[in-house]
């Protein structure tokens, strides 16, 4: 049996077809309606094709490397078939390395643990904690949110030329913001990056499911991202770029797959000899099935073209950002401003109510799906909202502790796999929400706000 990407080939249109398009889900308010997946950006639904192909494998699924029954090579043909096509996704160059790792936050720990000493580390305060907090064993500048393109280009120069130029350096920048969905100048960051002798980590977990990421064009030194953010939840996640601080690096986990070889000392001690390869920092049983759902994901999304795709997208977008610029009660949230290009992610806050509560009754009394709180990257929202006043309302913010003021926004999310109607059900429940009010009553449990009972 031969296994193949292809497992699921059919026509692609727009949308590509995700896994539970078809779900239904009850409201507070009686009946049942479709549920309008809208949380995109923190985990997306996997592709039809994903499941398909996956599905096809798992009979035949088996031990990665050194195994010599059938199933484990041909799993590890699988596991290393799966590297090539995500290597030709991301256009690394010919010398790079790609790792697989959990998630876009193991890759930049991972990264973070192969530092050289007294690395110096450039990262804006606008980055997701995924890579906003790894740096711990590194001397680490962060730099004040920008707020346009052009001042993150110029911040982040005048940052590196006060640096020691005789030590490495490294700059983490995101792609697209994980709060905004607005692109960063990432080839300038680049440039500027080198121009002062540092390298450049591009966290691409939010831009990869929605742009074509290369590492040659972009000119960044490493690149990470997470499958289930790509479409494919199945728990792994890619860093790839430069192989020599990964090579110089001790094993990001020390155990088998890692070892290339274990002697015992005549002390009682054992010497081992790591592999150079991206198995260095691989250890363990491979996560075959993730490593090669990306891999899908990564074909099926190169397939659909990502000219077709983001011109669509760029319709959703339009459709959600008119909408709520028709309700004066709305402020979408932005570091550089309305005409800054953006991803499929748009957070904002209503006047006169708590984001969890309106988070809470558009889930409850329309079945859509959203998220509210600080996403991840605190001190961004903290920037953005400034001090808005928020009323507490009848739930308060996850994050808020008692007696703190609540501060917290709400963030729509979307992709390849989302219909229009999802969309237009979004902007009509927040205008109905806005004008008429919740027709339910909600409460504080556990952090979170739900309908009272």
């Amino acid at each position: 049996m031969s296994v193949s990407t292809d497992a699921a080939t059919q026509t692609i249109c727009a949308p590509l077809p995700v896994l539970g398009r078809d779900v239904t889900v009850p409201l507070v308010t009686g009946g049942e309606v479709g549920y309008a997946a809208l949380d995109y950006a923190a985990s997306a639904p996997a592709l039809q094709r994903v499941w398909d192909d996956v599905a096809a494998y798992a009979p035949y699924y088996g031990s990665v490397h050194r195994g010599a029954g059938y199933l484990s090579q041909l799993s590890t043909d699988l596991f290393e078939n799966a590297r090539r096509t995500v290597t030709e996704f991301l256009d690394c160059r010919a010398d790079d390395q790609l790792v697989f790792t959990r998630s876009t936050t193991d890759s930049l720990n991972l990264l973070a643990a192969a530092l050289p000493a007294d690395c110096q580390v450039f990262v804006f305060e606008t980055e997701h904690h995924a890579s906003l907090l790894p740096w711990k064993d590194a001397r680490v500048t962060y730099l004040d949110a920008p707020r346009t393109p052009r001042q993150a280009v110029a911040t982040l120069e005048s940052a590196l030329a006060g640096r020691d130029p005789h030590g490495p350096a490294l700059v983490c920048v995101t792609g697209a913001s994980n709060v905004t969905g607005e692109l960063w100048p990432v080839r300038e960051l680049a440039a500027a990056a080198h121009a002062h002798g540092a390298r450049i980590v591009l966290d691409a977990a939010q831009l990869a499911p929605h742009h074509p990421v290369s590492v040659r064009d972009l000119d960044v030194d490493w690149v990470a991202f997470s499958g289930h953010k790509l479409y494919a939840p199945f728990g792994s996640g890619v860093l790839a770029g430069r192989a020599d601080w990964l090579r110089a690096a001790e094993p990001y986990l020390a155990g088998g797959g890692a070892s290339r070889k274990v002697t015992r000392r005549q002390d009682g001690g054992v010497d081992v000899e790591w592999h150079e390869s991206a198995a260095r920092h691989e250890a363990g049983s491979p996560n075959v099935i993730g490593a090669y759902s990306i891999a899908s994901a990564c074909k099926a999304l190169a397939e659909a073209g990502f000219d077709t795709l983001v011109a669509r997208e760029q319709h959703l977008v339009e459709k959600v950002r008119t909408g709520l610029a028709d309700v004066p009660e709305v402020r979408i949230l932005s570091l550089f401003g309305d005409d800054a290009p953006r991803v499929g992610v748009i957070s904002f806050v209503v006047e006169g109510w708590n984001s969890s509560h309106f988070a809470a009754a558009l889930s409850a009394e329309y079945g859509i799906g959203v998220r509210d709180g600080l996403f991840c990257a605190h001190p961004l929202v903290r920037t953005l909202l400034g001090s808005d006043p928020q009323s507490q309302g009848e739930c308060g913010a996850p994050e808020a502790a008692p007696g703190e003021k609540s501060l917290n926004a709400i963030r729509v999310s979307f992709g390849a796999g989302t219909p229009d109607e999802h969309v237009d059900r979004f902007v009509a429940a927040v205008r109905e929400l806005v004008t008429e009010g919740a027709t339910w009553t909600y409460r504080t449990e556990d952090g979170r706000c739900v309908p009272a009972v």
